[in-house]
């Protein structure tokens, strides 16, 4: 069974990290939506209510599940015999950072393979931070979020 870990901080999860999880449920016998407990981070929503809005919005993807970690995205893999880590892609802008984590993660655990998959078009420019500036400025948000994202968020 092939597992794959698509991990992520998802504050909140946007249409844009749905492309990519998709995409990935069509290879992978297993993906685990591995969402980040880092405290170096300042916090949109809390784990809970993350993790929550992620297991709403995919209930029609059945071969994915939803868990936290803290620590090492490497070891966390590993733990779940996971062969491989998702990046999910929107720019060229992205390409050196995510070069550069999957290549400390390969000399750290070369038997685990970073996949990166490259979101649609109409999804490149989406990302968390720009969903929060856009809600914390009163703006509508329902075109680059999953709706129960978007439901719970106008009535936080």
């Amino acid at each position: 069974m092939k597992i794959a870990i698509y991990p992520g901080s998802f504050d909140p999860i946007t249409n844009g990290h749905l492309d990519v999880l998709k995409t990935s449920a069509g290879i992978f016998d297993k993906v685990i939506i591995a969402v980040a407990k880092n405290s170096e981070k300042h916090a949109f929503l809390t784990v809970e209510e993350r993790v929550n809005l992620i297991r709403e919005s995919i209930l029609h993807i059945k071969n994915v599940e939803v868990d936290t970690f803290d620590g090492l995205t490497i070891e966390y893999a590993r733990k779940k015999s996971a062969q491989v880590l998702i990046r999910g892609l929107r720019a060229v802008s992205d390409f050196e950072y995510e070069m550069q984590l999957s290549q400390t993660n390969s000399a750290l655990a070369p038997d685990i393979q970073t996949v990166f998959l490259i979101t649609k078009p109409e999804y490149n420019f989406i990302s968390s931070s720009t969903v929060r500036e856009i809600l914390l400025n009163k703006g509508d948000i329902s075109k680059f979020v999953p709706q129960p994202v978007f439901e719970y968020l106008n009535k936080r």
